[in-house]
């Protein structure tokens, strides 16, 4: 299929050409403009366990697929939905290892993978992310293990690392990519070529955008994306709580010195006289 390979199962065979077809076309990517994807190989497999097998566990539980830039491999489950933008996703990881050789973190490679995917709805999920609205923004460091972490510390954590690498772009003068990408294809390594286009090192940096996510991600984003109505709905639950409280106190206090005498045996049930 052109420059990309399809390879699949019987039962997923007409889904990977299908994707192969995307897979094969001349893509817009940030800060490295329209490129032509080399060739690769694209493995669509029926779930997560035949994944798991084919890439030795290296894929999390909840992972939807994997990019391998040394063999130029995308291994891509077939029981999810949206494989179109995980394929993009996928992509843009090759696309990036492609014309860099340096190592970049696994943060900066999520953040970039999920910008060039367009997953901007990622970002959304932070205003009612209340670690983040409290300003337990992760470090670098931390970042990366979450990456790789539960689903649910991973859906933050996509988020942040796409907001990290925007991050980066926004603070040099021409607001993209393109300058630092530009000195990690010419060999410079990761942290000096942070420092050569935003002025600042990658433990400055670091504080920068830990500082731009909580000016973003506040309370005030919070209770307007949603949380208000978790606040009301908490309030009424615990309003109901009290209330059948004072309700079962107020009957057992009722209920307290009222003695029913036992009926008369043979008596008339209507006419209690003898």
């Amino acid at each position: 299929m052109g420059r990309v390979t399809a390879v699949a199962w019987p039962g997923q065979l007409p889904l990977a050409i299908e994707l192969a077809r995307e897979a094969d076309r001349i893509t817009e990517w940030p800060g490295l403009g329209r490129r032509a994807p080399e060739p690769l190989r694209l493995i669509v497999v029926r779930d997560g366990r035949v994944l798991d097998s084919l890439t030795s566990g290296g894929a999390p539980e909840w992972g939807a697929a994997v990019a391998l830039p040394s063999t130029r491999t995308i291994v891509l489950r077939a029981d999810l939905q949206d494989l179109t933008r995980t394929l993009r996703h996928e992509l843009a990881h090759l696309a990036l290892h492609q014309e860099i050789g340096v190592r970049v973190p696994l943060w900066f490679d999520e953040g970039y993978a999920a910008w060039g995917a367009g997953e901007w709805d990622r970002l959304g999920g932070l205003e009612l992310n209340l670690a983040v609205v409290r300003g337990a923004i992760p470090s670098f460091t931390e970042l990366n293990g979450a990456l790789r972490g539960s689903a649910s510390a991973a859906d933050a954590a996509y988020a942040l690392a796409v907001s990290a690498v925007t991050e980066l772009a926004r603070r040099n003068p021409t607001e993209t990519l393109e300058p630092l990408l530009q000195r990690l294809e010419s060999g410079t390594a990761f942290e000096a070529a942070v420092l050569a286009t935003t002025g600042l090192t990658l433990d400055r940096f670091e504080e920068s955008w830990q500082q731009s996510v909580r000016r973003r991600y506040s309370l005030g984003t919070w209770l307007i994306a949603g949380g208000g109505w978790l606040v009301v709905a908490a309030v009424v639950l615990g309003l109901l709580r009290f209330r059948r409280r004072a309700d079962r106190a107020r009957r057992e206090a009722l209920d307290e010195g009222w003695e029913v005498e036992p009926e008369t045996k043979g008596g008339n049930e209507l006419d209690p006289t003898p």
